[in-house]
């Protein structure tokens, strides 16, 4: 049975007329009416904590699930820094033996230089000695009285300039040799200190991603605690809500029978009415039908028991019949609710509720007519925009409100 239902009986046990004589049956109707607004009141109370706890596990269930995405990647991240550690290593390794043998290479041209600046040396000393070569084969020309011996020593003197010559050469080369050898020492030099940057960077940002990584681990595991407290805390709730409804539903429907019973004997005649016997309560569209569908806090299949109107804030609600004004009461749910009593159809009592009013043009005990102002549309209770959700009761029990109107 909906809150509507039990708010419903509530209003049917004030309209249904009791012999004087029956004092015993009036005290049990005003003792039920009183415990099932009780038990309304807490239902209310239950429902909002239970949808505060469902929120609250909605709210933990998306943490987690945003954490633990949170954690796959910064470990995923974790592991890729530390594949590129391990090639940035060897890249480091490799510029470090590149610089190593460029500097051993300009090592060696170093020490062939100082032997030809040695060579060089030695000649330059012999030059000092014995004369400009060139000028030594002229006075060999200009002295010798022998041809042969001329010849000879004109031959020593060639060779030893040749050697001059040759020794110059090889200096030379072995110089740009050693320039060539100097520049790819700085470029080995300049490649390892790269290398040692990249890698130093690459530390740090696994380092980081490794604090990151534990933080998320911790988060994940907070939240884990903090999914089940509120799953918890929401079962309490939910167990809560159950026994207080059941305990409603079975005191309501005790005393539901004994006022029918006393209704069936004090009832006329029967009235028959189907579609077309009650008014429009607004001229808006419907919005949500009147059915079965998943509740949003309990996820159950349950009822939806009444026909919500599209209805702007404040438009007018009107009598959808004849009848008489049997309660105006706030619910926490249905915030403003009016109840009428708009007679018998079919041998069952006809009470139609209007929920989520702004205002009331009405009061309790009111006479109204067919199309009158009763209230006006709003938003109270459980509502996020102006509405109106109309119930029709037979005998306290939800129908279906398009079958009359």
């Amino acid at each position: 049975m909906t809150v509507s239902a039990l708010l419903a009986l509530s209003s049917v046990v004030v309209t249904v007329p009791i012999a004087t004589a029956d004092d015993d049956l009036r005290d049990k109707q005003r003792d039920a009416r009183s415990d099932v607004r009780s038990a309304q009141e807490d239902l209310q109370e239950s429902s909002r904590a239970l949808a505060a706890a469902a929120t609250r596990l909605r709210e933990a269930r998306a943490k987690l699930s945003g954490a633990q995405q949170r954690l796959g990647a910064a470990q995923a991240e974790l592991v890729e820094a530390r594949r590129l550690d391990l090639r940035m290593q060897a890249r480091l390794e490799a510029a470090e033996a590149r610089l190593a043998r460029a500097q051993a290479a300009l090592e060696v041209a170093r020490e062939r230089v100082r032997g030809q600046r040695a060579d060089i040396g030695r000649l330059a000393a012999s030059m000092y000695v014995n004369g400009d070569p060139s000028m030594m084969g002229l006075s060999v020309v200009l002295n010798s009285q022998d041809p042969a011996e001329a010849t000879s020593q004109l031959n020593t003197v060639d060779s030893l300039m040749s050697r001059q010559d040759l020794t110059l050469d090889e200096l030379r080369a072995t110089r740009a040799a050693m320039v060539a050898e100097e520049a790819e020492v700085a470029a080995a030099k300049e490649a390892v200190a790269e290398q040692r940057a990249a890698a130093a960077t690459n530390l740090s940002r696994s380092q980081e991603l490794e604090r990151q990584a534990a933080a998320a681990r911790t988060e994940v595991a907070s939240l884990v605690v903090g999914r089940r407290a509120a799953e918890a805390q929401a079962g309490r709730a939910r167990a809560a809500d159950a026994g207080q409804l059941r305990a409603a539903e079975q005191q309501a429907a005790r005393i539901k029978r004994l006022i029918l019973e006393r209704a069936a004997r004090q009832r006329g005649g029967v009235t028959g009415a189907s579609g077309g016997f009650l008014a429009r309560p607004v001229p808006g569209y419907v919005t949500s039908p009147y059915g079965y569908r998943i509740h949003p806090i309990y996820g159950y299949y349950g009822l939806h028991d009444g026909t919500d109107f599209h209805a702007p804030c404040g438009t007018p609600n009107v009598a959808v019949a004849a009848g008489t004004v049997i309660s105006t009461a706030w619910s926490d749910v249905y915030g403003n609710r009016l109840y009428l009593d708009v007679g018998q159809v079919n041998g069952k009592n006809m009470t139609v509720v209007y929920n989520h009013l702004s205002s009331y043009a009405v009061g309790a005990g009111q006479r109204v007519g067919r199309g009158q102002v009763v209230g006006y549309a709003g938003t109270t209770g459980w509502s996020t925009a102006c509405h109106l959700h109309f119930s029709v009761l037979l005998d306290g029990n939800p129908v279906d409100p398009m079958r009359y109107l």
